[in-house]
């Protein structure tokens, strides 16, 4: 009997050891035969199917919102199943236009009979235009606003291109938009703290000096317009827009799922 069971399992050949191959085969080495035993790992499946409905839902939405005449600016998705998706009418240099009320019943609508022909879930839809931190997203977004304020944040920090004149671990900045010299982009702004109501600065004081920074598209994280409102009058810069026309913090319509 024992020379039989040599004959058939040799050395390094039982069964246990054949079940450790198979385990080793069959899952990740990161599983324990007790947290994987016969199921399959769906983690990676969840995510990729996660990823595709995004891609999808990004899809409908320019879709429906271009289809109707006016520029998807941003989706997202909130806590308790809210959708929110922000639009705005394309930039006419000649006269600057508003989305109105009845621009965002209009794509609700659209949107509405679009998520559900497509299956997409979701508890609240809201359609409303940009607040007065309308992000920039391309390169028409930052012609429409040159001279106006802006806040930045680079994928990286400064580093050695600070040069000492700001700290090399900065990475967000806020100034005023401007074409640069070689045609690229560029902020202007001055690190001198503005002055208190009712405070008094002296006229022989020398006003901080004006730093720009230079930048591409491609190393920006994030650009929003500066949530600033002057309510002076016109602003000043290129846009020159009356500041008490511009909705705040935009309009916006909210419904439920159909």
């Amino acid at each position: 009997p024992e020379a039989a069971r040599e004959t058939m399992f040799p050395e390094g050949s039982g069964p246990r050891n054949r079940l450790a191959e198979q385990a080793v085969t069959r899952y990740n080495p990161c599983f324990t035969t007790k947290r994987a035993g016969n199921h399959r790992p769906f983690f990676l499946v969840d995510r990729f199917l996660e990823q595709t409905k995004t891609v999808a839902l990004q899809d409908i939405a320019l879709q429906t919102v271009t289809g109707l005449g006016y520029e998807l600016v941003e989706i997202e998705r909130a806590a308790g199943g809210l959708l929110r998706i922000t639009i705005d009418l394309p930039w006419n240099p000649a006269q600057e236009q508003f989305v109105n009320v009845e621009d965002c019943e209009k794509v609700t609508r659209q949107l509405q009979f679009a998520l559900e022909v497509e299956d997409v879930e979701y508890v609240r839809l809201e359609v409303s235009s940009p607040g007065i931190d309308r992000p920039l997203r391309n390169e028409q977004d930052f012609e429409r606003f040159v001279g106006r304020e802006v806040d930045l944040t680079l994928k990286a920090p400064m580093g050695a291109a600070a040069a000492g004149q700001v700290s090399a671990s900065r990475k967000k900045f806020r100034g005023t938009l401007e074409r640069a010299d070689n045609g690229g982009w560029q902020i202007v702004w001055s690190d001198e703290p503005q002055a208190k109501p009712g405070q008094k600065v002296s006229r022989k004081k020398l006003p901080a000096p004006l730093q720009a920074l230079g930048f591409t598209l491609d190393e920006l994280k994030e650009a929003r317009l500066a949530p600033i409102v002057d309510f002076k009058g016109r602003r000043g810069g290129a846009a020159g827009e009356d500041a008490a026309t511009e909705p705040l913090p935009g309009t916006e319509l909210e419904t439920g799922e159909s």
